[in-house]
């Protein structure tokens, strides 16, 4: 009898990380999920997505901590063998002017966002294999960012950078490496964001649309089963990646009216 697939995933108890997880459970995967904490409903909700051939062991690891991360997937890989794929999906967001930010923001932003990417890596890549494929998830911020986004761009952008130079390294041994850029995507951290984010950040984000959870899974494992480098879901979003990439001027030129009109309409957090 054939071993079922073993995936690892972190960030796997809430958000886009739960939603892979549950497909994957449903596919009959053996998950090995990395999260903070688990709630007692994500745990219902992956025990129930378990099929019959379908396992998943929790482990509560702090993606900043490199040794936590690397001793957890050395158990994982114990536990279920060769992980198969790996989807780092731990992220956390700030929207706030550069003004407003502190050195301590900053720096937890890009040590959860970016180091947290690097230690993920790190753990799961020396046990992975040929045929294997391991996914970094970025955002849209990754690519153009946004205004109010300082700590959250930088630290997106650097997960782009670091996944293309991941593919350099390893898509020559035979592991397959994915960036995944998402819109604005229906979550419980999105839903945080729109009560405290800055005015304009929350308005520039509609040029690329917001998705639904069900249409931005559907989007992300279609880019996983295809093995696609670069993963966009939604068309809006993929419309403004190439906006910004082919034509930045033109780009730039957009934002910065729309910028301009949004502080004249009072649109900042002073005036509200």
């Amino acid at each position: 009898m054939k071993t079922p697939p073993h995936c690892i995933i972190s960030g796997g108890a809430s958000g886009l990380g739960l939603g892979l997880a549950l497909r994957l459970l449903e596919r009959g995967y053996c998950l090995s999920i990395l999260d903070l904490s688990f709630g007692e409903s994500a745990k219902q909700q992956l025990s129930q997505a378990a099929a019959s051939s379908a396992h998943w062991q929790a482990y509560t690891v702090d993606i900043r901590n490199a040794q936590a991360c690397a001793e957890a997937a050395a158990r994982a890989a114990d536990n279920y063998g060769t992980i198969e794929l790996a989807i780092n999906c731990a992220g956390v967001i700030l929207n706030c002017r550069f003004a407003e930010m502190t050195a301590e923001d900053f720096a937890r932003v890009v040590e959860v966002n970016l180091c947290g990417s690097v230690h993920f890596a790190s753990a799961v890549l020396p046990h992975m294999s040929a045929g294997s494929r391991l996914a970094l998830v970025a955002s849209m911020a990754g690519l153009v960012s946004n205004y109010g986004y300082a700590a959250y761009g930088a630290s997106k952008f650097g997960v782009v950078g670091l996944a293309t130079t991941l593919r350099y390294e390893y898509e020559p041994l035979g592991i397959g490496i994915s960036c995944i850029c998402p819109p604005e995507v229906e979550t419980p951290m999105v839903e945080s964001e729109r009560q405290h984010g800055d005015p304009i950040s929350l308005e520039l984000k509609k040029f690329a649309g917001s998705l639904d959870t069900n249409t931005a899974l559907n989007g992300i494992m279609r880019g996983l089963d295809t093995g696609r480098w670069m993963i966009i879901p939604g068309v809006r979003s993929r419309f403004t990646a190439s906006l910004a990439r082919y034509f930045p001027w033109l780009f730039n030129r957009v934002m910065q009216s729309m910028i301009r009109r949004l502080l004249h309409k009072g649109h900042h957090r002073s005036s509200l």
